[in-house]
């Protein structure tokens, strides 16, 4: 497997994931896929960001954890260029602290899910969602992450 990443930095929050944090992350997802060749741009960005992009592209007025672009290739050239991520620290921060867990697995979710965007999946109904979904559970256990729709509790964290 072939995989180019170039991250961006574009946050203030420190405890970010490493850039081989990203590329083994990715790097399950593409394996799973089975793409042999596959470049993508991961931007890891603050709240005002995330909220301009999200407000821009998708009519929402607040950050939002993962914005997946897909690369269009209208001339159906032979570009390995997936697309882009743009991700938001403070939201994936705070989130992971709601569900109770550990942060660098919600970061993992979250480059999965938004790189499985990026090649066509998608949640809109619940039978897409579900597929998805389980392509997440699927990539994640190779990681030894638990199950990120599973409820966590105290107890179980």
């Amino acid at each position: 497997m072939n995989l180019e990443l170039d991250l961006q930095i574009a946050s203030e929050q420190t405890g970010l994931p490493s850039e081989a944090d990203i590329l083994a992350w990715l790097s399950s997802f593409a394996a799973l896929e089975a793409l042999t060749v596959a470049e993508i741009t991961v931007r890891i960005v603050d709240a005002d960001e995330s909220e301009a992009l999200n407000y821009q592209y998708r009519g929402k007025t607040k950050p939002t954890n993962v914005l997946s672009f897909p690369f269009e290739n209208e001339m159906d050239l032979p570009i390995p260029l997936l697309g882009d991520l743009v991700v938001c620290a403070p939201v994936v921060r705070a989130e992971a602290e709601e569900q109770k867990k550990p942060e660098w697995q919600h970061w993992a979710h979250l480059i999965i899910h938004g790189a499985l965007h990026l090649v066509g999946y998608d949640h809109i109904n619940d039978e897409d969602a579900e597929i998805m979904e389980n392509k997440e559970r699927a990539i994640l256990a190779k990681l030894d992450i638990p199950d990120p729709y599973e409820i966590r509790t105290e107890q179980n964290f």
